[in-house]
């Protein structure tokens, strides 16, 4: 499972608009957010719960009908109907102490070319705690800290499905941190927006990895984002990550640095944001990266609103490419182009969509031989078809 994350990327005066998940006001939503119900906690001050629930059934093409290597990167099985999150959420977000509770099970956003997933409540060392964090929020400061299992500042889109124009992700998202525990301070004070964090990236429990997501709101309709992310310190292979062994999940990922930015132009009901990003692991014999390695994306999202119908249309164009002998999306020295469309209908808290998406292999060999290719029953394919109906409830 990759990542899955609350962002602090925007000023805590907007996190209403999006309660599940408070990294994604000022983004273009599909669909409207989570609505929250008020309750009055008493001593506790006033309380907001909230919750979503959805699930899609996915067909991939060029799947393998063989057992035998190399076979399809995406395994033998070409439909899945897999639950893509349950998620309930309490938080205060008054007061100069505030906290965010959220519990259930989540898969991570489906990638475009990459297996579906079925949500978990095992995904991270904390179980079914999707989220839970405290924030000192000192009265008049611009300055709040957060401290707790918290998420990743890293990228534009999201790992809760229907948070996305798109209901599969790109290359970008998916070589992208995850939950982890640590501590967050976030600045926000006019146009500015600055969110420093410290923790255990890739939810090892070694505490070294930072994280950095700088936005520049420059009016209504223009914003300007740069994130980076890295360890400070060598993950020896120990180290777990995601409840999974380092060796497993790909040392690379958890000692690599990344650097990314991201903009997002809105005109009427028209959204799009051109987003790239460059992720590397150098040199760590001891960690089992004899040559340096890295993985580059270009990706361009967008977001069409029918006027006040309850109709919507998401669009995704992507371009990768790897380098060095580590797995990072799909194969070795991967390089590809990807598309898709997906037109999303909502009436109040109930959402449906079909998304399809078709991903086109330029490089890399999942059998790591050489020859291109990393789909069908060869494991030699270079396309892959995918598609997907979603569907679901926000509160």
């Amino acid at each position: 499972m990759k990542k899955e994350f609350l962002k602090y990327s925007t000023a805590l005066s907007v996190i209403a608009l999006s309660l599940l998940s408070p990294d994604m006001a000022g983004k273009a939503f599909a669909m409207s957010g989570p609505t929250a119900i008020e309750i009055d906690g008493g001593l506790l001050g006033p309380l907001e719960l909230s919750g979503g629930a959805g699930g899609y059934f996915a067909y991939l093409s060029d799947t393998s009908n063989k057992t035998a290597d190399p076979g399809s990167f995406n395994g033998d099985k070409s439909t899945s109907a897999n639950l893509a999150e349950s998620l309930v959420e309490l938080q205060k977000t008054t007061g100069e102490l505030q906290y965010t509770i959220e519990i259930g099970a989540s898969a991570g956003t489906p990638t475009l070319g990459g297996p579906a997933e079925k949500a978990t409540v095992n995904a991270f060392r904390t179980g079914p705690l999707y989220a839970g964090y405290i924030t000192v929020a000192p009265t008049n400061s611009p300055v709040t800290v957060s401290v707790g299992q918290i998420g990743s500042v890293e990228g534009f889109e999201s790992a809760l499905t229907y948070n996305n124009a798109n209901l599969f992700a790109s290359d970008i998202w998916y070589v992208e941190n995850s939950q982890s525990v640590g501590v967050s301070a976030n600045y926000a004070k006019g146009p500015v927006n600055v969110t420093v964090e410290f923790g255990d990236g890739w939810d090892t429990r070694v505490f070294n990895f930072v994280q950095a997501l700088g936005t520049y709101t420059i009016n209504d309709t223009n914003s300007a984002s740069l994130f980076y992310a890295g360890n400070l310190s060598r993950t020896g292979v120990a180290a777990s990550t995601y409840n999974q062994t380092q060796v497993g999940y790909g040392n690379n990922f958890i000692n690599s640095q990344m650097y990314g930015a991201f903009y997002s132009f809105t005109t009427g009901n028209l959204n799009i944001v051109p987003e790239v990003q460059y992720v590397y692991a150098k040199v760590d014999h001891q960690v089992g990266i004899d040559k340096f390695t890295s993985n580059f994306g270009v990706t361009m999202l967008g977001d069409y609103s029918f006027g006040k119908t309850p109709y919507s249309l998401g669009a995704m164009a992507e371009y990768f490419t790897s380098n060095g002998p580590s797995y990072w999306f799909i194969a070795p020295h991967a390089e590809g182009v990807g598309f898709e469309l997906t037109p999303t209908w909502q009436y109040k808290d109930l959402y449906a969509r079909v998304s399809a998406g078709y991903l086109h292999l330029l490089d890399g060999s999942y059998a790591g031989d050489g020859v291109t290719g990393a789909y069908g029953n060869s494991g030699y394919g270079k396309n892959v078809f995918s598609m997907g109906l979603e569907s679901g409830i926000l509160f």
